[in-house]
């Protein structure tokens, strides 16, 4: 689950909310392999930090949503910012695998389209979770945050990887692919601000809207002047 640029989120306002009544689909995104308790601990962790934000909500809140006392959390987590790491590393954990499982056959452009596609459409599925992962990396203990830093770092990679193809095999035009693969990450970080299961797209729909929208940032040619100075910067490079 990426965010461009490597800068710390701060926590986020009362406008960043969510209801706790939002439909959540972060259950299914815990390893099968944790023990029930800590999934029901992981899955109130993030519709409290949601409806709440990470520092206005207590163990208490997160405990007594699933009905067991407060210090039941610790036999689980070492605290509540290790839950909190556990909800963001597993989110960012789980896009990366969508991207990686993205059909790498045929043209540059059937790749990008199914990496945006698939990009989109998951941060849209688990929006709720995908929320807290973006707006409470700021509460991270240094380590932890690293951590996600380089789960967020392959997740760019991968994009990067996919227009440099195209550009190399004469399918896209001459861009400035740090600009742009900013802008299609954005595509998929920006939707869980305001995506409300229910809506007029589904998730798999958004995400085929937005892969043409990215298709057209690498595909429409640049101004002579703009591509001048992108090829320089290439050949720096």
């Amino acid at each position: 689950m990426s965010r461009p640029g490597n800068e710390r989120v701060s926590r986020p306002g009362n406008e960043r909310a969510l209801p706790p009544s939002l439909p959540d689909r972060s259950a299914q995104l815990w390893d099968s392999q944790r023990g029930e308790v800590a999934r029901s601990l992981l899955t109130s962790g993030v519709r409290c930090f949601a409806s709440s934000g990470y520092h206005a909500t207590t163990t208490r809140d997160i405990t007594a949503a699933v009905g067991l006392s407060p210090g039941a959390l610790y036999v689980h987590f070492r605290s509540k910012e290790h839950l909190l790491f556990e909800i963001i590393r597993t989110g960012h954990v789980r896009s990366l695998e969508t991207l990686r499982e993205a059909d790498a056959g045929g043209d540059a452009a059937s790749c990008l389209r199914s990496l945006v596609a698939r990009f989109v459409a998951w941060h849209a599925h688990h929006h709720v979770a995908a929320r807290v992962s973006q707006y409470e990396l700021g509460a991270l203990a240094p380590g932890h945050y690293t951590e996600i830093l380089e789960l967020r770092r392959a997740t760019t990679d991968i994009f990067r990887q996919a227009v440099n193809r195209g550009i190399d095999e004469g399918t896209f035009a001459a861009i400035d692919v740090h600009r742009v693969v900013r802008a299609m990450l954005s595509l998929g970080v920006d939707l869980v601000r305001w995506y409300r299961t229910g809506g007029p797209d589904s998730p798999e729909q958004l995400g085929d809207f937005y892969a043409g929208l990215a298709l057209g940032m690498v595909t429409s040619a640049p101004s002579n002047a703009w591509k001048s100075e992108v090829e320089q910067v290439r050949r720096v490079e």
